[in-house]
């Protein structure tokens, strides 16, 4: 690991709470990380994010095979929470789905109507057009190049009172940053804690919820009816 020679990115704006308060962090095989002090999020410098055409051959290569029972297990670290908090029949979006939805037929094989959407594999524009019962992102979040914007765009899809589930490996030891499994994914440029998904619920509104390791559900407020009206 080597130290940022720019300890404090002076005007740099945190892609995750768009405060203006990121600082040097590592550089780690020439690639810079910086610390954002609010949200505690650490972001790749937009300078060292992959190529689009690498970046879509990396996604090329994933094997999310929906029949194979380990991996269903692990989307089951969000499955189940979600089923426990939506309603039977509810619809939901599968945002970031990838080329294979494997967490939507799991839902939809639990009764529920589900909609898929990715920018690269399914980009139906209409998906983003109507409001949502609730929403799943698994293993998406950690790639998005400006997340404080699809956050908004989340929150915009939901409905009043609806659920946010979110999948992603939370950061929890810097000591371990430079040799993490996650950190070496080229298409990562943004890590959380818990702390900076506590952060991203505060500046909608949502009640939040850790019900597992790696996995935060957020719930939507539902709408203020004034008494009388």
């Amino acid at each position: 690991m080597q130290k940022p020679t720019v300890v404090l990115q002076e005007g740099a704006v945190c892609s995750v709470c768009e405060q203006s308060v990121l600082e040097g962090f590592r550089i780690v095989n020439r690639q810079e990380y910086l610390r954002c002090l609010h949200c505690k999020a650490t972001v790749m410098a937009q300078k060292n994010w992959p190529a689009p055409d690498d970046e879509r051959a990396i996604y090329d290569l994933h094997n999310n095979d929906s029949a194979d029972p380990g991996y269903r297990a692990f989307l089951g670290k969000l499955v189940l929470p979600m089923l426990d908090r939506i309603r039977p029949g509810a619809l939901g979006l599968d945002f970031g789905c990838g080329p294979g939805p494997a967490l939507a037929e799991m839902l939809r094989d639990a009764g529920m109507g589900m909609v898929v959407y990715d920018p690269l594999y399914h980009p139906e524009p209409s998906a983003l057009e109507r409001q949502y019962d609730f929403i799943t992102c698994t293993e998406v979040v950690e790639h998005l190049h400006q997340p404080a914007e699809v956050f908004r765009q989340l929150d915009g899809l939901l409905k009043p009172g609806g659920w946010l589930g979110v999948m992603t490996c939370f950061q929890t030891r810097d000591d371990r940053f430079d040799h993490w499994h996650y950190r070496r994914d080229p298409t990562h440029v943004v890590f959380y804690r818990e702390v900076t998904l506590a952060v991203i619920a505060r500046r909608f509104d949502w009640t939040m919820v850790v019900p597992g390791k790696d996995v935060a559900i957020f719930q939507k407020p539902l709408e203020f009816t004034p008494q009388g009206a």
